[in-house]
């Protein structure tokens, strides 16, 4: 089991991984859990895939991918877009609900936003927390590398049963609230005990 966190300056590095983590997403989010996302040749993407965000892919040798995650600085901007956490208090994304946090989405160097998290329905049951523990291990890392202290993410409400875990502290920034049925909350990851 491999960890490589790409950006657009890498891609070029690795193959089809990039692709291959994008066709993981839409196998997930849009073919298991009917998410009406926008796709193109058997890929999931959206208006985040940008150069300011980096991606981290747990995958094999061969470059199967186990599971994934993308990075967004929140300083970020395109267009009308920042970051999604941000956007959707903002009242820019439709499917998110607006008062999804406590307070007003931070934009800070040191806070990135962490969206897409997944692990790939097919990753066996048994290696299915490993390959969780690799994936937010290697996103402390890669934050890290890029300057951060800590990264919001939208999650599912159970994160408290195994934040524990993977080594990171985690502490809810917002209500729960359902979203197609599943109860999600924004959590900070702080990374900065983990910092040198």
């Amino acid at each position: 089991m491999q960890t490589t966190t790409l950006s657009f300056d890498n891609f070029h590095n690795h193959g089809t991984l990039f692709a291959n983590m994008l066709r993981a997403r839409r196998e997930l989010f849009i073919v298991q859990n009917k998410w009406d996302l926008p796709e193109a040749m058997g890929m999931e993407y959206d208006q985040y895939d940008t150069p300011a965000s980096r991606w981290v892919v747990v995958h094999d040798e061969l470059g199967k991918v186990l599971a994934g995650n993308r990075l967004t600085p929140t300083t970020t901007k395109c267009g009308i877009y920042s970051y999604m956490i941000r956007d959707a208090q903002r009242g820019l994304l439709a499917t998110i609900p607006s008062n999804l946090l406590y307070d007003e989405a931070p934009v800070s160097e040191t806070v990135w936003e962490s969206s897409r998290l997944f692990v790939a329905h097919d990753v066996p049951a048994g290696i299915r927390r490993r390959v969780h523990a690799k994936l937010v291990m290697e996103i402390g890392s890669a934050a890290r590398r890029l300057g951060a202290r800590s990264a919001l993410t939208l999650l599912n409400a159970n994160w408290p049963r195994w934040a524990g875990r993977v080594g990171v502290d985690m502490t809810a920034m917002g209500p729960v609230m359902e979203i197609d049925g599943i109860n999600n909350q924004v959590v900070s990851m702080d990374f900065s005990q983990n910092l040198h």
